[in-house]
């Protein structure tokens, strides 16, 4: 009797146990969100890429474009584009892009083509998910019937860090086919041009690292990043861009506007000189664009960039010889 006892303790003991165990596993199934699934699909002339089923941008490199750029840069929450593809005052804004006027005279970010084009020449996603999507272009910058001054080798990597962060690690070497001067412009470099709701004119916020905020307190001033962000449709969300720190000029000034429009860029102070760069001579910049859901402070972008800081800085010390 004593032995039937004593197996019968070690059955209930090691029941309830396992039950125990299985409902832990259970709880942090639900607690534990799965980490969102990425993929890119080719159509034409744009990537699309997905987080799990839904699109969170398209990468858009048509030969009739002024340049290629992302748009929709959807935020996670309510699916809607935190940045349009034209609006007044100046509708030649794409989305997120890159571009720069005053290149040996030609225009390679407004205006009409035959001032200047930057033109996608080969596309390839060269990590298709589940956790990135990388994508790899190179790119010709040139004016109708002469030949390219820059070529351009792009890197696109997306990521979703989690349920309410999205990522695209942008970067770029400039290579000079020719001798290349870059008068002073403040057309220039990384950019982007949010949707108006979240605009300062929208009612939107924009702010840098240093605590200044609207186009007063950011234009012209040195930071490591800037962020916007507002409310429509019953949700707050926004879009960072991070200067990293092996960009020259870092921490760049920015050129801002209250309505709508951020990019980090040195252009607009250059001396008489311009930039030079000669035949030869190439150019590395790299961003990081964070789309979050909330605003700067909920989403952590104080965080998020001293923690992309580290790596950048750590990456940008292995190149050294």
């Amino acid at each position: 009797m004593r032995e039937k006892t004593v197996f019968c303790t070690a059955i209930c003991v090691f029941l309830a146990v396992f039950t125990s165990g299985a409902t832990r596993s259970r709880s942090a199934a639900v607690q534990e969100p799965s980490r969102p699934v990425l993929s890119a699909e080719r159509r034409d002339d744009r990537i699309i890429v997905r987080v799990d089923s839904e699109t969170f941008t398209c990468y858009r490199f048509g030969t009739g474009q002024k340049y290629p750029y992302f748009y929709p840069v959807n935020a996670p929450a309510s699916g809607l584009s935190v940045t349009t593809e034209s609006a007044l005052p100046y509708p030649h804004h794409r989305s997120l892009f890159f571009g720069c006027d005053r290149v040996n005279g030609g225009n390679y970010w407004q205006e009409g083509n035959d001032l200047g084009q930057i033109v996608s020449k080969g596309v390839h996603v060269t990590q298709n998910g589940p956790e990135v999507v990388r994508i790899e272009d190179t790119c010709e910058w040139r004016r109708p019937g002469q030949k390219p001054i820059i070529e351009d080798r792009r890197v696109a990597s997306i990521n979703a860090p989690s349920r309410g962060l999205r990522s695209i690690d942008f970067s770029v070497r400039l290579t000079a086919l020719t001798d290349i001067n870059i008068q002073r412009t403040n057309h220039a470099l990384f950019s982007a041009r949010v949707d108006p709701a979240l605009s300062v004119k929208g009612g939107g916020t924009l702010v840098n690292a240093e605590g200044g905020s609207s186009e007063k307190g950011t234009y012209g001033i040195p930071s490591a990043w800037c962020d916007y962000s507002g409310r429509r449709s019953g949700f707050t969300e926004g879009i960072a861009i991070f200067d990293s720190p092996a960009n020259p000029w870092f921490p760049c000034k920015w050129f801002t506007r209250d309505y709508g429009f951020f990019s980090p860029t040195p252009m607009e102070w250059l001396g008489a000189e311009g930039l030079r760069l000669k035949q030869g001579g190439s150019l590395q910049l790299s961003y990081r664009v964070i789309v979050h859901d909330g605003d700067v402070a909920a989403a952590g972008i104080a965080e998020l960039f001293r923690n992309w800081k580290s790596s950048e800085e750590a990456r940008a010390g292995s190149r050294r010889p």
